[in-house]
């Protein structure tokens, strides 16, 4: 899946991410996303003391399950961004929420800026939503944040989403919301431009 989305802000790009190690003189993806989920703005993500040995494993197993992807999202060229994408009755969600037909989980993560662009990760995240619509088959994005991040919350609801209950996982006490394709454009129409 390779999607490409152009915004006020610049053109995002979705690619696969490719978990191998890199080569000599060569980021590898696992390098860059180290540097990211290690980041202290990313303590939510709760990799904060891995090792690029413990990045590598989780997406080499990420790259391997039938049922979950991770891309990287570049912005005009750049990698800027970490998607996930999963079926959320295999993977994160099985048995703890009413699932629908259409539906796919998304995890993103946006990498920590040299210089912070207002409105940069609301482009970030419709960017993300946009590729997942894409797909015909998806009807609902059905999302998972840990329940105190209120800067991902407010997001969410940017491009439509509608918080469902809290829930317990095994790692957090999370917001399950949803989003439907028509939320997402209703809450997002003459925004993107």
């Amino acid at each position: 899946m390779t999607r490409t989305t152009t915004t006020a802000l610049g053109t995002f790009t979705v690619r696969p991410m490719d978990p191998s190690p890199g080569r000599p003189g060569h980021r590898s993806d696992a390098e860059l996303v180290h540097g990211w989920v290690t980041h202290p703005r990313s303590a939510f993500w709760m990799m904060g003391e891995a090792r690029l040995e413990d990045v590598e494993r989780e997406y080499t197993a990420i790259a391997a399950h039938p049922h979950h992807d991770a891309f990287i999202g570049l912005h005009d060229g750049v990698p800027a961004f970490l998607m996930e994408r999963y079926d959320p009755t295999e993977v994160e969600l099985k048995g703890l929420y009413e699932a629908e037909p259409g539906d796919i989980g998304m995890h993103f993560l946006v990498a920590p800026p040299e210089t912070p662009v207002h409105g940069f990760t609301l482009a970030v995240i419709t960017a993300v939503m946009e590729s997942l619509f894409a797909d015909p088959l998806v009807r609902r994005v059905v999302v998972e944040p840990d329940a105190g991040n209120t800067a991902v919350h407010a997001l969410n609801r940017a491009v439509g989403f509608e918080v469902v209950r809290e829930i317990a996982k095994p790692e957090k006490n999370a917001l399950l919301s949803t989003c439907t394709r028509a939320q997402f454009e209703a809450a997002t129409t003459g925004a993107r431009r």
